[in-house]
């Protein structure tokens, strides 16, 4: 069966190491920057919140939450902080929202760039988030169609296995320029207004930097796989 072969768990082992890298270079870079003060000395919801001010925005709140993952990758980091555009909120862990070390701060302005890109009308963030829907219901059904395609040696099931994985795969690359841009107006913002000193730049773009690691970490594992069922398939190489 496919799950076995040797070809599938040498993909499998690139891609969890890409993973396992990026996230421990995601903690690494977070439990630093964590215990250095901001020079502003500013919490990182009066952070998101003179950002939002300075930008004109009035309808996106910051509220605190609580949960442990990072940046809302999904469980491999260690805090919960997002924009969530269907309530215009910025959501903040403790941790961030309370906190005024430089990651805090990092992780505020980037969570407060999204808030940015969506009152912009931001076109990445806008095919995101139509995209996001059927990426979600893809990634649920893509290994059970991929499964029974397989074991069937039904070619239509794999189709639709490959198709619905691609979605996931479509997603994950259009999330890059995403977190991207909103890394890069939080440290052109924070600057700009004033938010943090030349020293804490350093320690902010090392978490933003760090944190976009783990989406291309992901990104790649999901090419892989998809490249590996194209592959397995004959769709790609003309062998089945």
């Amino acid at each position: 069966m496919f799950y076995f072969d040797p070809l599938y768990m040498m993909v499998m082992l690139v891609g969890l190491g890409l993973s396992l890298w990026a996230t421990a270079k995601v903690k690494s870079n977070f439990a630093k920057y964590s215990k250095l003060p901001a020079a502003a000395g500013l919490s990182g919801a009066e952070v998101a919140r003179r950002i939002l001010e300075q930008q004109g925005i009035q309808d996106v709140q910051v509220e605190v939450t609580g949960g442990h993952q990072f940046l809302g990758m999904g469980g491999d980091g260690i805090l919960d902080d997002h924009y969530d555009p269907r309530v215009k909120k910025v959501r903040l862990s403790s941790h961030v929202y309370q906190g005024t070390s430089q990651a805090a701060v990092a992780i505020a302005a980037h969570e407060t760039g999204h808030a940015i890109q969506h009152a912009r009308a931001y076109a990445p963030f806008k095919v995101r988030s139509v995209l996001a829907p059927a990426a979600s219901l893809g990634s649920n059904l893509a290994y059970f169609f991929l499964l029974i395609g397989f074991l069937m040696h039904s070619m239509s099931m794999i189709k639709l296995g490959i198709l619905a994985f691609g979605l996931g795969v479509v997603f994950m690359f259009v999330t890059l320029p995403v977190e991207w841009d909103a890394s890069n107006r939080a440290k052109k913002l924070l600057s700009e207004y004033g938010l943090v000193s030349t020293q804490d730049s350093k320690g902010v773009a090392a978490v933003l930097n760090a944190a976009a690691l783990t989406y291309v970490a992901a990104a790649a594992a999901a090419l892989l796989n998809l490249l590996y069922y194209l592959f397995r398939s004959g769709l790609l190489g003309g062998r089945r």
